[in-house]
Protein backbone atom coordinates (compact mmCIF):
# COMPACT_ATOMS: atom_id res chain seq x y z
CA UNK A 1 0.00 0.00 0.00
CA UNK A 2 2.89 2.32 0.62
CA UNK A 3 4.46 1.86 -2.47
CA UNK A 4 0.99 3.17 -4.24
CA UNK A 5 0.96 6.96 -2.04
CA UNK A 6 5.01 7.10 -3.09
CA UNK A 7 4.03 6.32 -7.07
CA UNK A 8 1.25 8.97 -6.83
CA UNK A 9 2.74 11.47 -3.89
CA UNK A 10 3.80 14.68 -5.66
CA UNK A 11 5.04 17.95 -3.55
CA UNK A 12 2.32 20.19 -3.41
CA UNK A 13 3.09 23.29 -5.67
CA UNK A 14 3.45 26.93 -3.61
CA UNK A 15 0.35 28.17 -4.39
CA UNK A 16 -0.66 31.28 -3.25
CA UNK A 17 -4.01 32.68 -1.91
CA UNK A 18 -5.48 33.16 -5.65
CA UNK A 19 -4.74 30.11 -6.87
CA UNK A 20 -1.60 31.08 -8.45
CA UNK A 21 1.47 28.92 -8.13
CA UNK A 22 4.06 31.66 -9.05
CA UNK A 23 4.60 32.96 -5.88
CA UNK A 24 6.75 36.00 -5.40
CA UNK A 25 9.21 35.95 -2.69
CA UNK A 26 8.77 39.68 -2.24
CA UNK A 27 5.09 39.20 -2.05
CA UNK A 28 2.39 41.79 -0.58
CA UNK A 29 0.39 39.48 -0.13
CA UNK A 30 -0.39 39.83 3.88
CA UNK A 31 -1.50 44.05 3.02
CA UNK A 32 -5.05 45.04 3.55
CA UNK A 33 -5.02 45.95 0.25
CA UNK A 34 -4.02 43.22 -1.59
CA UNK A 35 -5.90 41.04 0.10
CA UNK A 36 -8.62 38.88 -2.11
CA UNK A 37 -12.32 39.29 -0.63
CA UNK A 38 -14.53 36.18 1.38
CA UNK A 39 -15.76 34.73 -1.18
CA UNK A 40 -12.38 34.48 -3.25
CA UNK A 41 -10.89 32.86 -0.78
CA UNK A 42 -13.67 30.54 0.20
CA UNK A 43 -14.34 29.52 -3.37
CA UNK A 44 -10.34 29.25 -3.94
CA UNK A 45 -10.03 26.89 -0.77
CA UNK A 46 -13.12 25.03 -2.16
CA UNK A 47 -10.96 23.79 -5.34
CA UNK A 48 -8.12 23.33 -3.43
CA UNK A 49 -10.22 20.64 -1.26
CA UNK A 50 -11.54 19.10 -4.17
CA UNK A 51 -8.15 18.90 -6.13
CA UNK A 52 -6.55 17.16 -2.93
CA UNK A 53 -9.41 14.82 -2.95
CA UNK A 54 -8.89 13.73 -6.23
CA UNK A 55 -5.49 12.44 -5.36
CA UNK A 56 -6.75 10.09 -2.65
CA UNK A 57 -6.15 6.56 -3.20
CA UNK A 58 -9.63 5.54 -1.94
CA UNK A 59 -9.89 1.91 -0.91
CA UNK A 60 -12.20 -1.05 -2.81
CA UNK A 61 -15.08 -2.88 -1.52
CA UNK A 62 -13.11 -5.59 -0.34
CA UNK A 63 -10.09 -3.68 1.14
CA UNK A 64 -12.92 -1.38 3.44
CA UNK A 65 -14.70 -4.08 4.44
CA UNK A 66 -11.59 -5.93 5.74
CA UNK A 67 -10.07 -3.15 7.29
CA UNK A 68 -13.83 -2.56 9.60
CA UNK A 69 -13.27 -6.12 10.43
CA UNK A 70 -9.45 -5.20 11.88
CA UNK A 71 -11.11 -2.25 13.49
CA UNK A 72 -14.05 -3.81 14.66
CA UNK A 73 -11.69 -7.43 16.20
CA UNK A 74 -8.91 -5.18 17.65
CA UNK A 75 -11.07 -2.36 19.43
CA UNK A 76 -12.92 -5.81 20.99
CA UNK A 77 -10.00 -7.34 22.15
CA UNK A 78 -8.44 -4.26 23.68
CA UNK A 79 -11.85 -3.74 25.25
CA UNK A 80 -12.19 -7.15 26.90
CA UNK A 81 -8.23 -6.51 27.54
CA UNK A 82 -9.37 -3.27 29.54
CA UNK A 83 -12.66 -5.30 31.27
CA UNK A 84 -10.35 -7.69 32.58
CA UNK A 85 -7.69 -5.12 34.55
CA UNK A 86 -10.48 -3.41 35.76
CA UNK A 87 -12.26 -6.71 37.39
CA UNK A 88 -8.53 -7.59 38.52
CA UNK A 89 -7.96 -4.78 40.44
CA UNK A 90 -11.39 -4.21 41.34
CA UNK A 91 -11.14 -7.60 43.42
CA UNK A 92 -7.77 -6.68 44.16
CA UNK A 93 -8.39 -3.91 46.01
CA UNK A 94 -11.36 -5.25 47.73
CA UNK A 95 -9.56 -7.43 48.94
CA UNK A 96 -6.99 -5.43 50.16
CA UNK A 97 -9.21 -2.70 51.84
CA UNK A 98 -12.44 -4.86 52.75
CA UNK A 99 -15.71 -4.37 51.53
CA UNK A 100 -16.78 -7.12 49.75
Amino acid sequence: MLHQYDQHHQQAPNIDENGSDNVAKNDTAGTAKSRPGMFTRLGTFYRQVIAELRKVIWPTRKELITYTWVVIVFVTAVSLFVAALDYVFGKTVLAVFGGG
